[in-house]
């Protein structure tokens, strides 16, 4: 399908679209802007929220400019009379508001502008509930949880500081440090503290200020200021960079009764940016006061110490056995002597007892032997074997025998052999038995 120039003076063919339009066959600039007309026209009305940054007020209409919340990114718009007379509260550069724009691009200047309708600014209770709304999702995930609160360091040698621009609350901070600990050092970035470039710049400073290890806090200050100056700080991004810093952050927003959503997030929340002053480092006076308590309760505790033990080595000293130590070896020479007189005497009583056992059992052997009885008359007699004769009918007639006798013995032969006369064999007393004879001194026969 191909579009006919009309206007011209010989009626030419037109390309359909503009990607079939070449430098021999261009389009009248009539028709591209007909063509950017009807195709914005077709846009749906879109609601969004902005900032108004500029504003000019004509006899029926108005036109401002309107700025993304978060980013540098604006757009004109147009309001009609009867659009601003529904609005119960005057326009004002600064105010969030709420509009529904319908692009609409000008033929005859080839503007795209933005038709606004239905305006309204965005009250507290919408911006307060938005917060909470963004409170209840952030705490479900656990970034206000106190276990993920890192304690501050005791003593910070270097302290990161995001402030505005030669700001009070910048003062507030620093002087209220160094009166407390005066050798603290500071890292200062001075950032918007609001409005569109506030959450950016503020974000940046922090990532780079817990980029720096010489950084052992950061505290983010700001002085009072309304819900929407202080909008910023209640920021998804700026809650989660919060969250995600490896050093500790303090946050000082406002005065007491402001409570962004920082607060929650942050590791310590000061009331304002003096209290953060004198939050993040202790006071030197209060430290050497420690220390002169300290020093003086370790020397007490010495003291009592050295005098505690100087009094028991005096105890010691005084008890007879260090005063007199020879008497502990007097008294321990007078234990060996009495213990070796025993010994002595038990052993001579042992001995004595020892003895007079021997004496008993020798006695007995003595008396016992046979060579007792050899002693009283008795012989024995024994055959060439060594046997010794009980009886007569042990040997027989010539028989070598040898008679031993108390001393000595004899070398006999037997001429006679003389059978017993019916005494039985064995009847007649034993070697060291005693006969009747024996027994009332009668020698034998």
């Amino acid at each position: 399908m191909s579009i006919s120039d009309e206007g011209s003076a010989g009626a030419r063919p037109l390309a359909a679209r503009a990607s079939q339009t070449t430098p021999e066959n261009p389009w009248p600039l009539r028709l591209l802007a007909e063509k950017m007309h009807e195709y914005v026209a077709r846009c749906a009305p879109t609601w969004v929220e902005g900032q108004i940054i500029e504003l000019n007020r004509r006899a029926r209409v108005t036109y401002l400019t309107l700025r993304d919340v978060d980013e540098e990114i604006s757009v004109p718009v147009t309001l009609f009379a009867s659009e601003t007379a529904r609005m119960q509260t005057e326009l004002e550069r600064g105010m969030r508001v709420v509009a529904r724009l319908n692009p609409d691009y000008w033929k005859k200047t080839g503007r795209l502008s933005m038709v606004g309708s239905g305006i309204r600014q965005v009250g507290l209770g919408d911006m307060l509930e938005r917060i909470e709304r963004l409170r209840r999702k952030l705490a479900e995930e656990g970034l206000f949880d106190p276990s993920r609160k890192r304690p501050l360091p005791v003593l910070p040698h270097r302290v990161g500081l995001i402030t505005g621009r030669e700001s009070d609350a910048e003062k507030d901070v620093i002087r209220n440090a160094r009166l407390r600990w005066p050798g603290v050092e500071f890292e200062v970035r001075e950032v918007a503290v609001q409005g569109v470039h506030a959450l950016s710049q503020v974000t940046a400073a922090l990532a780079e200020l817990d980029a720096d290890p010489a950084v052992d806090v950061v505290v983010i200050a700001r002085g009072g200021g309304a819900l929407e100056d202080l909008l910023p700080f209640s920021e998804e991004a700026m809650i989660r960079a919060v969250a995600a810093a490896g050093t500790p952050v303090v946050s000082a927003i406002g005065h007491e009764a402001d409570q962004p959503l920082l607060d929650h997030v942050a590791d310590v929340r000061a009331s304002t940016p003096t209290d953060a002053g004198k939050r993040i480092v202790p006071d030197v006076e209060e430290e050497r006061l420690r220390i002169d308590q300290a020093r003086a309760a370790t020397e007490r505790a010495i003291r009592t110490f050295v005098e505690r033990e100087a009094g028991g080595l005096a105890q010691f000293r005084s008890r007879p056995v260090l005063a007199h130590p020879e008497s502990m070896l007097l008294a321990r020479e007078e234990e060996t002597d009495a213990a070796r007189q025993r010994a002595q005497r038990a052993l001579t009583v042992a001995l004595d007892r020892g003895r007079a056992q021997i004496e008993h059992l020798r006695s007995r052997v003595v008396s016992l032997s046979p060579q007792r009885t050899l002693n009283r008359g008795y012989a024995v007699v024994q055959d060439e074997e060594g046997n010794v004769l009980r009886e007569a009918a042990g040997t027989a007639p010539g028989a070598a025998v040898t008679v031993r006798l108390a001393a000595g013995s004899l070398g006999a032969k037997v001429e006679e052999v003389r059978p017993s006369d019916g005494a039985e064999a064995g009847d007649g007393p034993e070697p060291g038995e005693a006969s009747g004879a024996e027994a009332d001194g009668t020698p034998p026969r």
